[in-house]
């Protein structure tokens, strides 16, 4: 699916999903579902007990008590607007869910008896196909189902899954055999075993994360709410036992009016946490939201928490700090070997090379000295490959051996071949490696012509991210095949705070464990099945869609992008979700603290009358809690966006971030209600004394 796709499907406020969502916060108001929320609930049975007392003034006396009837009135309200809040955000996981069943169809395949190409078929729907089939796609068909690639090189259309136009290379073996159902073959052939059973295929896996109904709460969520719970239960304590103080006061003085239930029941609801309450769980799945947004799909939610929580940024250097594709930018002649002379040995060593790094070695000599690239079966030349046994490659022309590699195994090479390494060369591999490059020595038989300069080009602006992450306190280390003069460069040009150097699946396990003995997390990247143990064992393991199908399982995050950078952005969202949940307690609990001292005085002034000094708003008797109510409902409403949106996030350290908070949303949790309140109790007034504002 699409990012952009998503995106169109789940804008902020769009009209159908507020249509759906008005409709459902009315049918969450089922006693079953509102205990779910411990707070709402409060409201909820507050809700029935004004109601309740309405009707029996109305029935038993037969009158109408107006600020009565609007507390009961604004507090079904409350409890609808937090309805709507969670039904916004679920909202917006099944337009996202609706969007992805676009792109699963039941579609035919070509099921074979065995993994040939050949092998005899049968056409059967994907829906039957079984953990272990083979089946045969070829170009113009869909990928029925989820599996690896195993046998077969062809070019496939992932647009359906991450919106990206251009094709990308499937192949039996290494990093990039695995393939989603639902995506197309373009050209030639893939035998495809399945590795999904049915209704587990990547796109239910999907399906079943973004829509909103089916998350479950996370760890914080669940900790979180069991606080308000209990501050909850400590506020109803507090004002059951405020209606006795009240009767026996009057008792005392021979004069005044006790508080009545309706009063009580309205303070109650205007202590307890309703702001925070009724929209943790929007919180929740908003942030599960924006990494799909974000082409992201978390498999579960405490791994969106856990990203905010990160110490330690494991990243791979290559394709995720570099650009992945290294480049020749120098000749450097050995001694007595003129620069043209080194020049031309280096691209005849590099004409059958088709890898980026080989393609730019013969680029580079056309374009420093002028020479012309030659066809290989006009020279008589026969490519030799590169190998892991040798670590070269290179060409033969009749009696010439030309090589180029690696400097261990070219002097090798050189030495069998009755030459020697000379010193100057020696020093040139070592000074090239010091810079962070990659130096490739050229030897023809037994004497070495110079040394090729390869550089890994850092990626644009990365230093800058990395020093974001720094102050929020977040440690990056680099992870890479490279040597330690090469590792130790590169870390330093792109700013990185340690480096991993000729890492192994054992050392990057290793690594990863060690820090969390000491109490981080850890978060990484991967795409390969030699990465599987490390993901596993990460506490935050992002794997790429292009990767196999061994890293994607080990995970609990897969890139649909597959850009290995997002690991920062994941960082980020999940920063942003401990921190909109963060601010918007500090506010609710700011609020309950004016509204406290705002009300009070107001209610208990028929109790004991000096309280009327403490009344600085100079709120009116009669609606005053009518509008504390009222403010109580619509605040809710009006931190939906916030909700949604999250709060925006800046890296900083913890600790400035935390003193921005309080201050922001500390201070205008405070100052807001009774700026709210105060507007509202003029307003309610000047409409029933008739005087027009």
């Amino acid at each position: 699916m699409a990012g952009k796709e998503v995106a169109k499907a789940t804008r902020l406020f769009d009209r159908k999903i507020l249509v759906r969502a008005s409709i459902d916060s009315l049918t969450k108001l089922t006693p079953l579902n509102q205990l779910r929320n411990p707070v709402m609930f409060v409201v909820y049975i507050g809700s029935i007990v004004t109601t309740g007392v309405s009707v029996y003034d109305l029935l038993a006396r037969g009158q109408v008590n107006g600020p009565q009837v609007w507390i009961a009135v604004w507090l079904w309200i409350t409890v609808i607007f937090a309805n709507f809040a969670e039904a916004v955000a679920e909202g917006r996981g099944k337009a996202q869910a609706d969007t992805l069943r676009k792109a699963r169809k039941d579609t035919p395949a070509r099921k074979l008896a065995s993994p040939e190409r050949a092998a005899q078929s049968e056409m059967v729907s994907s829906a039957g196909l079984k953990h272990g089939d083979w089946v045969l796609v070829e170009a113009g068909e869909p990928i029925p189902s989820d599996g690896t690639v195993v046998d077969g090189v062809a070019s496939v259309d992932e647009s359906a899954i991450t919106g990206e136009s251009a094709p990308v290379i499937r192949e039996s073996g290494g990093d990039r055999s695995s393939v989603t159902g639902g995506t197309m073959v373009l050209s030639d052939w893939l035998v495809v075993e399945i590795t999904s059973k049915p209704g587990e295929a990547f796109l239910d896996r999907m399906i079943a994360m973004v829509e909103g109904a089916r998350r479950g709460k996370t760890p914080n969520e669940i900790a979180l709410g069991i606080l308000l719970a209990g501050f909850t239960i400590i506020c109803l304590l507090a004002v059951a036992t405020l209606s006795p103080f009240s009767v026996f006061a009057i008792q005392a003085a021979g004069h005044g009016k006790p508080v009545d239930i309706t009063s009580l029941v309205a303070l109650l609801v205007c202590l307890i946490p309703t702001t925070i309450g009724g929209l943790l769980s929007a919180i929740g799945i908003a942030g599960m939201d924006r990494m799909v947004q974000a082409n992201i799909i978390a498999t579960s939610g405490r791994a969106v928490e856990a990203a905010g929580d990160v110490d330690v940024l494991m990243l791979d250097k290559t394709g995720t700090i570099t650009m992945g594709n290294r480049q020749a930018v120098a000749f450097h002649a050995a001694p007595g070997v003129s620069g043209e002379d080194a020049a031309d040995a280096a691209q005849l060593s590099s004409l059958a090379d088709e890898t980026p790094e080989g393609r730019s070695v013969v680029v580079l000599a056309k374009g420093k000295y002028g020479i012309r690239q030659r066809d290989m079966q006009n020279l008589g030349a026969k490519f030799v490959p590169f190998s892991a046994q040798t670590r070269m490659s290179g060409v033969d022309i009749g009696d010439r051996q030309i090589r180029k590699g690696a400097a261990s195994a070219m002097e090798e090479f050189v030495n069998g071949h009755g030459g020697k390494m000379p010193p100057e060369t020696m020093q040139c591999v070592e000074d090239i490696a010091r810079r962070g490059g990659t130096p490739l020595v050229v030897a023809e038989g037994g004497a070495v012509k110079g040394v090729i300069e390869l550089k890994d080009v850092v990626k644009r602006g990365i230093k800058e991210r990395f020093a974001d992450l720094r102050r929020m306190g977040i440690k990056t280390i680099m992870i890479t095949g490279d040597n330690a003069l090469t590792a130790a460069a590169i870390a330093a040009e792109a700013g990185v705070d340690d480096f991993c150097a000729q890492a192994t699946p054992e050392t990057k396990l290793k690594l990863i464990r060690q820090y969390q003995d000491s109490g981080q997390l850890v978060a990484m990247t991967g795409d390969g099945s030699n990465d599987a143990p490390a993901l596993a064992q990460a506490d935050v393991a992002v794997a790429m869609n292009t990767g196999t199908q061994a890293a994607k399982e080990a995970a609990n995050m897969v890139d649909l992008d597959s850009n290995p950078t997002k690991l920062i952005e994941v960082v980020e969202t999940g920063k942003q979700l401990l921190m909109t949940r963060g601010a918007l307690t500090t506010f609710s609990v700011a609020n309950d603290v004016a509204k406290y001292f705002a009300i009070i005085p107001v209610i208990f002034a028929t109790t004991y009358p000096q309280l009327n000094a403490l009344n600085v708003m100079h709120l009116h008797r009669h609606t005053a809690i009518v509008s504390a109510v009222i403010f109580n409902a619509i605040v809710i409403v009006f931190l939906i966006p916030v909700a949604l949106k999250g709060v925006r996030y800046r890296p900083r350290p913890a600790a400035v971030l935390l003193r921005d908070n309080l201050l922001l949303y500390g201070l205008g949790g405070l100052i807001t209600p009774f700026v709210g309140i105060k507007l509202l109790d003029m307003l309610i007034n000047g409409v029933m004394s008739g005087v027009h504002f």
